[in-house]
């Protein structure tokens, strides 16, 4: 087959081609015009505007994938009576969260914090500091560990008793616990308590046992027969009100401080505050206290002290009349 020079047609292939003819691609080679050859082509996806793409991310259907918030968790009450009856914001579940639990019965059975006897049987009891002509006869709950292991009155460090005696003016010098059988014969004061056996605190005690010490404390004042009586904390004040009254003492009767004459305590020809027969001698005066314990924190230190005070200007004034009485005699 001859050759073609440069520039001139190429003729046409033989029927059978050769390996030169094979090689001849350049015939099937798209060559563009002019007009086209201007433009590049792309694909049609990397040819889109960008502004559309963003557009599409902002239509409503993707917005609605992206904007609508996580539903909140149902928010059930705990606590208190009815305990897992709070409301739910899903109708499905309300009627069956809204109902609440039954109201549990109120046993009668001591709380769980009571001791028995027994538990501090192995403790001796602390003995009373009594004596005739008392100007006020201290009546506190009953011995801690501490004070019962002691044998003195308010030997707990924390106990605010001795320190609430010297600044309130009932006692002119300072004292500490192991000077409790002195007081009598010095200053005229006397200590018992209204449950005799010993406990960590109050709570261990009972009520009944309490409200059964109210007599025995009347047969004591009645035989010393000491001029005030003053009540040690509230929670005595509040048995010796129901043993009296047959019920408990609201908010609006309790008050600190002088009790009406007609609370008098030990008054002879009374039993359990109900007369049996007619006497002309007179009972003790009651003043409330505040308790002395360091776990009674339920008022201020200052409010103690005014409390206290009140209490022991009494005191005072009433043992220079004494002194005074007492030259008289001479």
């Amino acid at each position: 087959m001859a050759k073609a020079k440069l520039g001139e047609p190429t003729p046409a292939l033989e029927s059978t081609p050769s390996f030169e003819g094979r090689l001849r691609l350049n015939q099937f080679m798209y060559t563009s015009s002019d007009n086209e050859a201007t433009s590049l082509r792309r694909s049609s996806r990397l040819v889109t505007p960008i502004s559309s793409t963003i557009s599409q991310a902002r239509s409503p259907r993707a917005s609605s994938k992206t904007s609508s918030p996580a539903p909140r968790p149902i928010k059930r009450k705990h606590g208190g009576p009815g305990e897992g009856a709070g409301e739910s914001s899903n109708p499905d579940t309300s009627s069956q969260t809204s109902t609440p639990s039954p109201k549990k019965k109120r046993s009668n059975r001591p709380k769980s914090s009571y001791a028995p006897p027994s538990t501090y049987a192995h403790l001796p009891l602390l003995p009373d500091v009594l004596g005739p002509d008392l100007l006020i006869l201290f009546v506190g709950l009953n011995p801690g560990i501490q004070t019962a292991r002691s044998g003195h009155a308010y030997a707990h460090p924390s106990n605010l008793f001795w320190k609430l005696l010297f600044s309130s003016g009932i006692t002119p010098v300072p004292c500490r616990a192991e000077e409790d059988g002195t007081l009598p014969e010095r200053f005229a004061l006397g200590n018992t308590n209204i449950v005799a056996r010993p406990s960590r605190n109050g709570a261990e005690l009972s009520r009944a046992e309490m409200d059964e010490g109210v007599a025995v404390l009347e047969d004591k004042i009645r035989k010393w027969r000491p001029e005030v009586v003053c009540i040690v904390g509230k929670s005595i004040w509040e048995s010796i009100w129901r043993v009296r009254k047959g019920r408990a003492i609201t908010k609006a009767e309790f008050r600190y401080g002088w009790q009406d004459e007609t609370e008098d305590m030990g008054i002879p020809g009374q039993s359990n505050g109900k007369d049996v027969e007619t006497s002309d001698l007179k009972g003790a005066r009651v003043f409330v206290a505040t308790s002395t314990s360091g776990l009674a924190a339920s008022l201020r230190p200052e409010e103690k002290e005014r409390i206290w005070k009140e209490l022991g200007d009494w005191c005072k004034a009433r043992r220079r009349e004494r002194q005074a009485e007492d030259l008289t005699n001479e």
